[in-house]
């Protein structure tokens, strides 16, 4: 399932290490913050903003996501 957060509760969330933005790529929230570059998950529509329950991702993973995320904001 991929359930889109709600944009204004979107705008309110923040990575818990970096307080950088977050941005939704399917189940997944990334830290906008390019140092940090975590994600973490979301289930049954709720985000999960442990830092315990984040991943670390490479940057190509992270670039890519950013990418996709603009993608969609220019074509709405």
């Amino acid at each position: 399932m991929n359930q889109r957060l709600d944009p204004e509760f979107l705008k309110i969330l923040v990575c818990p290490i970096t307080k950088a933005p977050l941005i939704q790529r399917g189940e997944w929230l990334y830290s906008t913050d390019s140092a940090n570059r975590k994600k973490y998950p979301i289930r049954d529509g709720i985000p999960v903003m442990l830092v315990e329950e984040a991943i670390d991702v490479d940057e190509e993973e992270f670039l890519r996501a950013k990418d996709e995320v603009k993608d969609e904001a220019d074509q709405s």
